[in-house]
């Protein structure tokens, strides 16, 4: 209107003045974006991937930082029993059907992978313990036959329950194999036993280099492990930084402090663990066979036993962002140029009338196009 007001003003020429009016450039803003967008999310559907909202695809573009939790992420979420190493006496298949019977109570991959193990040894384990206490991202404590029992991570049974290796244990404990896994079983502070999981990496674990040709500068490991299991995962994977024996709040507390620093964060996760990250990234993606509530808090879901997915929704969305800046440009100067033209007398208010809607249509029709081949 202050175009119209000015023009008239100083040319006198209604025609000229009313050019200006019939060319806007909020009609092609309002429909090419939103439609770019909603083709985008439509896209990723199809990849079996399920966006949320058009600004996860707006951040994740801007990624730079990717967070990976291990389990369930980088391995395949179907870990198996390879070994229990006994350190206090009892034979192994006790030492499994005590940690079995503890386990049953735990949703976690690796405590299912115990009830798996001692299931197909047909290892019976009744509840012969008290109630069972359930400390997320640590452990499980509780009371068998009137002694005290904890199982969990490194952290949790030699730290938070100060519990002791065996005179004499000492070499054997250094000498269990690093690149499992290990459960902690300790009764009456000392410890019993270490179960072995065998957590296989996933053939496509290598997307990391692929990731990093999209466009993200720092991939992280972050595991519940111990540093020398997450040190071993972490050299195969290839990422550039690894945080090993970490709790729920740590990982979002990183990701809180990468934000700080001005980086958009990627998290990916899937389980209950990882719920505090996801929500705090600018962009949560969660796998699809991963605990319910993380599918819930993610902002993103891939729903293929795919990593590759991944480096997917990346380029989608980098190809999105590169659209709607396109059209933006396009939709400015075209626009503009019919102003101009307008003004200077070369197109009449209804020819004007008639480019402006047209391109409107046309580029509205190009942002539905599938942005990937």
């Amino acid at each position: 209107f202050i175009g119209t007001g000015l023009i008239w003003l100083f040319t006198r020429n209604v025609t000229k003045a009313l050019s200006v009016l019939m060319v806007d450039f909020s009609c092609a803003l309002k429909l090419s974006m939103p439609l770019a967008v909603l083709s985008a999310i439509r896209e990723a559907s199809t990849y079996e991937i399920t966006v949320k909202g058009g600004k996860y695809l707006e951040a994740m573009a801007d990624a730079t930082t990717i967070v990976f939790d291990k389990t369930g992420t980088l391995t395949k979420a179907q870990p198996t029993v390879a070994d229990v190493v006994s350190f206090n006496g009892p034979p192994a298949e006790e030492l499994l059907r005590i940690a079995a019977c503890l386990e049953e109570h735990f949703p976690h991959s690796m405590a299912k992978a115990v009830v798996r193990e001692a299931a197909r040894k047909e290892l019976v384990h009744e509840e012969l313990h008290t109630k069972v206490e359930y400390i997320v991202a640590h452990g499980i404590s509780t009371t068998i036959d009137g002694k005290r029992a904890v199982i969990g991570s490194s952290h949790f049974v030699f730290e938070d329950e100060n519990c002791t290796i065996p005179e004499g244990k000492q070499e054997l404990f250094d000498s269990l194999p690093k690149e499992y896994s290990h459960l902690y079983l300790a009764i009456e502070g000392k410890l019993a036993g270490v179960i072995c999981i065998e957590d296989p990496l996933r053939e496509e674990a290598e997307v990391v280099n692929s990731l990093k040709r999209a466009g993200i500068t720092k991939v992280v490991m972050m595991t519940g492990d111990s540093e020398r299991t997450a040190a071993a995962i972490a050299k195969r994977v290839g990422v550039d930084e690894y945080y090993s024996e970490v709790l729920p709040e740590d990982k979002a507390g990183f990701i809180e402090k990468e934000k700080a620093a001005g980086r958009k964060v990627i998290m990916i996760g899937d389980g209950i663990n990882d719920s505090p990250a996801l929500s705090a990234a600018n962009v949560g993606i969660a796998i699809s066979d991963g605990a319910e509530i993380a599918r819930e808090i993610a902002d993103i879901t891939v729903g293929s036993d795919d990593l590759y997915q991944i480096v997917t929704l990346k380029l989608l969305s980098d190809s999105l962002m590169k659209r709607i800046r396109g059209n933006y440009r396009f939709i400015v100067s075209f626009n503009l140029g019919l102003i101009l033209c307008g003004v200077a007398g070369i197109l009449q208010p209804t020819t004007s009338a008639l480019l402006h809607n047209t391109s409107t249509l046309l580029i509205s029709l190009k942002s539905m196009q599938n942005l990937l081949d």
